[in-house]
């Protein structure tokens, strides 16, 4: 069986992030990792959206989804109040872990933020929404997930195979 691959746009946005900075809101900025081999591989980051506790990024995330793959995935959540690209100096306010499979199948995926395992960011949450992307325009995720559930046994049309 061919191994398909198809692009997906992820768009981020938070609630209820908890607040790092003295006198302002938290600067944050969503960074997406992809567990690669058993160590977490930074794909792409968001925006940072100044002075804000939930965030609706404007720079979506595009990953390729490949079927039948387990895509493991962590979102973290950082306040930026520098101008280094490192993470390292800045505060991290949360971060969850999923698959690309779960974001995929539900279209939207609600999470709460930990700051570690068993440790809840506040009340912090974390919404990814997913879309794929077809022929240089967004279309909703529902034709690819009809593509996978209903017409698996059909080639990969419209996909990298």
């Amino acid at each position: 069986m061919a191994h398909c691959v198809t692009l997906v746009q992820l768009s981020v946005s938070c609630e209820h992030l908890i607040d790092k900075d003295i006198g302002s809101k938290s600067d944050p900025l969503c960074v997406l990792l992809q567990d690669v081999g058993g160590a977490w591989a930074e794909l792409c980051r968001t925006e940072r959206v100044r002075n804000c506790s939930s965030p609706e990024f404007s720079k979506t995330l595009q990953i390729e989804y490949h079927f039948e793959t387990v895509q493991k995935l962590r979102f973290g959540i950082y306040d930026i109040d520098n101008k280094t690209p490192e993470l390292g100096d800045d505060d991290f306010l949360g971060g969850a872990e999923c698959s690309l499979g779960q974001i995929v199948s539900s279209q939207t995926l609600t999470l709460p933020l930990m700051l570690k395992p068993g440790k809840p960011a506040g009340r912090g949450t974390i919404t990814v929404s997913a879309q794929e992307l077809k022929d240089s325009r967004v279309f909703p995720f529902i034709s690819l997930y009809y593509f996978i559930h209903i017409s698996f046994s059909v080639t990969c049309s419209q996909t990298v195979c």
